[in-house]
C-alpha cells in the first residue's frame, strides 16, 4: 500500500521497500549508526540529519544498542510540488545525493524534532477537507528548517568538478522558465554542449533524479499558474506551452497534477460546506 506520510522511531525501518517513493528525514537524537548509500558507507551520532529520497537504497543498516531515532517520510512528488521550481531545493538534491547527512547544532535539532512532532500529530486528520493543504503546509515549514543547515554546510562544501557545473548549468537554465516550452532532454544537452546521454547520466549520478524529472519539477508551478488564470482558456494554455495539441496538453496535465485541467479548474472552485440545520 502506497505511504503518503510516515513517522516512526525505528532505525532499521527507514529502508522499508513501501517507503521507495518518498523522501526521509531522520535525525539521530542518541548513541551512532550507520548505513550504506550509493556504494559508500555514513555514520550517524547524535544530532545529524539524514535527507534521503528513496530511502530503501539505503542499505547494511546498523545501530548500537543505545541509539534513537525519529524520522518523517512524505511522498516525493508531493514535497516537490510544494517549493517554487526556482528554489534553493533543486540544486540541494545535488549534493544530498552525494552526502545525505547534515550536522545540525541542538538547536537546529529541537526546531526540526518540533516539525516532525507536529506532522505526527495531525497525520490522523484525514476526515479535514483541507488535509492535504494542511500538511503541506506543514512539509513546508520543514523543508524550509532543513534548508538553512543545509545551506551553512554547502558554504564550506561547493563541487567544482565538471559533472556538477554541468548539472548547476541545468537548474540555472531551468531557473529562467525555458521549460514553459521547452520540455525535451535534447534540447538542454544542445544548450549545454553535451549529449543527452550524458547529460541523463550525469544528472542520474549526481542527484539521483532524471533530467525529466527536474523539467516536469521546473514546469508544474507554470502550468498551474496558466490555469490559475481562467481568463484563458485550455487552447490558449496549450498553445502558450507549445504542446502540439490539446489531447497532449490534457494528457500531460493527468500525469503530473493527477487530474485533468478541466477537474484542476473545477478543484479551485470553494468547496461546498454542509452547514447544521437550527
Amino acid at each position: 500500500m502506497k505511504i503518503d506520510f510516515q513517522y516512526a522511531t525505528d532505525f532499521l525501518g527507514m529502508n522499508d521497500p513501501r517507503l521507495s517513493h518518498t523522501c526521509m528525514h531522520l535525525i539521530c537524537t542518541a548513541g551512532e549508526g550507520s548505513f550504506v548509500f550509493n556504494e559508500k558507507c555514513y555514520h550517524i551520532a547524535k544530532n545529524d540529519l539524514v535527507v534521503m529520497t528513496n530511502p530503501s537504497r539505503a542499505k547494511n543498516l546498523a545501530a548500537n544498542p543505545e541509539m534513537k531515532v525519529e524520522w518523517f517520510a512524505a511522498d516525493y512528488k508531493f514535497l516537490q510540488n510544494l517549493l517554487p521550481s526556482n528554489n534553493y531545493s533543486i540544486g540541494g538534491s545535488i549534493s544530498l545525493n552525494q552526502d545525505p547527512i547534515i550536522k545540525l547544532t541542538d538547536e537546529q535539532a529541537a526546531i526540526l524534532l518540533a516539525d516532525f512532532h507536529r506532522l505526527r500529530d495531525r497525520m490522523g486528520d484525514r476526515h479535514l477537507l483541507f488535509y492535504r493543504e494542511l500538511m503541506g503546509s506543514l512539509c513546508l515549514t520543514m523543508m524550509y528548517d532543513i534548508f538553512e543547515p543545509h545551506a551553512q554546510r554547502e558554504v564550506t562544501d561547493s563541487h567544482s568538478d565538471r559533472t556538477a557545473y554541468i548539472v548547476k548549468q541545468l537548474m540555472q537554465l531551468l531557473d529562467t522558465g525555458i521549460s514553459r516550452t521547452e520540455r525535451e532532454v535534447s534540447y538542454y544537452a544542445e544548450r549545454l554542449n553535451v549529449s543527452p546521454k550524458y547529460l541523463s547520466a550525469t544528472v542520474k549520478r549526481m542527484t539521483g533524479h532524471s533530467v525529466s524529472s527536474y523539467i516536469n519539477r521546473a514546469t508544474v508551478p507554470i502550468l498551474k499558474g496558466f490555469l490559475d488564470d481562467e481568463r484563458l482558456s485550455l487552447t490558449q494554455i496549450a498553445d502558450r506551452m507549445n504542446f502540439a495539441s490539446l489531447s497532449y496538453f490534457s494528457r500531460y496535465c493527468t500525469k503530473h497534477l493527477g487530474q485533468s485541467p478541466t477537474e484542476y479548474r473545477r478543484s479551485l472552485q470553494p468547496k461546498s460546506i454542509m452547514l447544521p440545520k437550527n
